[in-house]
């Protein structure tokens, strides 16, 4: 039986569906024949060895740079040493643990916090750079920030009642936030706020004050026996600062003028009262001070001083018989320099004072010169300090003099022209702004022409203080030691040893209580004489504002002398204004 022809076709669709894929595998299969010719590296184990390397299909052509991923690894040399095949490469990452994300603190930067407590690098400052202020950590407040100033145009926003409390309060035109002011130079501190103002001249500020007092004192001439007296005191004061950035000058003016209206009796049991009959007593002590800046550490000083006063009242150089007081004038001048080495200081200066007196008038109308008791005084004082830590400067501080009287005797017939001086060591010091001061001890000395006078010399205790103890209260302490003349006969001179302590206590800011108690001692040397003086004074000031205040003043003196007669005591009573500005 014959095939039809529909079935032959179908035969030869089947043959050609089996023939076609086996050409595909011979097609493919034939074209890499090339590689199987025999070649010098037809036993090359590396891979492509069986080609030659200038015709394998990929090498580029001479003159491309080829790239570190083209060069084809090489495969172990099997007769290296193991030893070195086991050696890790310096790429390799074998036998390192493995890092997956970001290493730990990788965002801590400088201030964040680092798990691994390594040590951060600080920033390099340059020189006076201020160092940076440390991020506030967590759970610190917020920081504060002033509200801004009102805008023209705009209402004012009060601000916080935070922001004002506890804070005195400022006009806006005196704080510079009114709109449009020009800035102004800020004004210091007041620490007083009934303290005068003064008034600018230029670059000086200008500071003066008035006190009238009137009362009662019941023995104006320290009596052995009192006799008492209405009594007026006239203090003008004056203080004139520069306000400059170098240099400086400064005058300070004090004076008062105690008046009685009453006099004295001229004889005491029918002899001449060894007080005169007019009390009244002129007090004055003024000083002007002026530096001159050459360069920062070596500064010009001067100094112009005046003191106008009388002999205190029971004192023995008082004469019997006296119409009033003769009043005694302290002038001189100080030039020196102040030089600075570090912190070593040294200051040096010399001085030329005078000492001069009024002649006496007796109750008989006659006078009596006091020539005698004239004088000139030369010397020179040097100071060496170091500044051994902040708040703490010692020094050591030598001073010679020579005093040449007018007339070469006195009344008394003694030659009274001496040569002396003192040394002294002590520091200066300041606690944190509650305690500071200056505190010095030594020894003084004089010597006379005259070889009937002896030797005047002693211990001395020179210094201030001065305690905070509160914002209310303030202690201070005072003491010197000076060498004074005398018109004694026989006595080279008097030591002057004074104490002073006194309490400043503000009840209120306007109304302020004073307490001071001075005591001294009078040595005159050679007359076996010794005078002790105690004084205890209170004072209420009451602050009616910058300008006026009323002051009451009770004061209790006490004279004890070892010489029978000259022992003393009395009371003084004061009310008065003070005018400032």
């Amino acid at each position: 039986m014959g095939s039809s022809p529909g079935m032959g076709r179908s035969k030869r669709a089947l043959f050609l569906r089996a023939a076609l894929p086996c050409f595909a595998l011979t097609a493919l299969g034939s074209a890499p024949a090339a590689a199987q010719s025999l070649t010098p590296d037809l036993f090359n184990p590396n891979r492509g060895g069986f080609a030659s390397p200038d015709t394998l299909p990929t090498r580029r052509t001479a003159g491309v740079p080829q790239a570190p991923s083209d060069t084809l690894p090489a495969l172990p040399d099997p007769n290296a040493d193991p030893r070195k095949a086991r050696e890790k490469p310096a790429n390799s990452r074998i036998g390192q643990v493995p890092t997956y994300g970001l290493p730990a603190a990788t965002g801590a930067s400088s201030s964040g916090y680092d798990s691994l407590n390594r040590k951060r690098t600080q920033p390099k400052l340059y020189p006076g750079q201020p160092k940076p202020k440390r991020a506030a950590g967590p759970g610190s407040p917020a920081p504060t920030t002033a509200p801004p100033p009102p805008t023209l145009g705009l209402p004012k926003i009060a601000p916080p009642p935070s922001a004002s409390a506890n804070k005195a309060p400022v006009p806006a035109a005196m704080a510079g936030t009114v709109p449009g002011q020009p800035l102004r130079r800020r004004l210091k501190a007041d620490d007083d706020p009934f303290g005068a103002v003064g008034d600018y001249a230029g670059s000086f500020l200008i500071k003066g004050g008035l006190e009238l007092s009137t009362g009662y004192d019941t023995n104006p001439t320290r009596l052995n026996k009192p006799v008492g007296s209405p009594v007026y005191v006239v203090a003008p004061d004056l203080l004139v600062a520069s306000d400059w950035e170098r240099h400086a000058l400064v005058a300070d003016l004090r004076g008062s003028f105690s008046g009685y209206t009453q006099n004295m009796p001229a004889t005491i049991d029918g002899f001449a009262s060894p007080s005169p009959v007019e009390a009244d007593r002129p007090d004055f002590t003024g000083h002007v001070d002026g530096r001159l800046d050459v360069s920062r550490d070596l500064k010009l000083t001067s100094q112009l001083r005046l003191r106008l006063a009388t002999d205190n009242p029971g004192s023995p150089n008082v004469q019997a018989g006296l119409q009033r007081y003769p009043v005694y004038a302290a002038y001189g001048t100080t030039v020196g320099f102040d030089q600075t080495f570090n912190r070593f200081q040294v200051a040096a200066g010399a001085t030329v004072d005078r000492t001069a007196y009024t002649d006496s008038k007796l109750t008989d109308g006659t006078t009596f010169g006091n020539g005698d008791r004239d004088f000139n005084q030369y010397g020179g004082i040097g100071r060496f300090s170091y500044d051994l830590k902040p708040g703490l400067k010692p020094f050591v501080e030598i001073q010679g003099d020579t005093r040449v009287h007018d007339q070469a005797a006195d009344r008394n017939g003694f030659f009274r022209d001496s040569n002396g001086g003192y040394a002294k060591a002590g520091t200066s010091f300041e606690f944190s702004r509650i305690l500071i001061g200056e505190i010095s001890v030594g020894y003084s000395a004089r010597n006379y022409t005259d070889p009937r006078l002896s030797q005047l010399a002693g211990f001395l205790t020179s210094g201030s203080l001065i305690w905070n103890a509160s914002g209310l209260t303030t202690v201070k302490f005072f003491t010197d030691t000076q060498i004074a003349e005398t018109t004694i006969p026989g006595s080279s001179g008097v030591l002057v040893r004074t104490y002073a302590a006194e309490v400043d206590h503000d009840f209120r800011r306007w109304l302020t209580a004073v307490g001071k108690f001075t005591y001294g001692t009078y040595d005159y040397q050679g007359q076996n004489r010794n005078d002790k003086t105690y004084s205890l004074e209170g004072n209420l000031i009451y602050k009616l504002n910058r300008n006026i205040w009323v002051k009451g003043t009770v004061r209790h003196d006490i004279l004890d002398s070892n010489q029978p007669g000259s022992s003393s005591q009395g009371t003084v009573m004061l009310v008065g204004v003070r005018l400032q500005n």
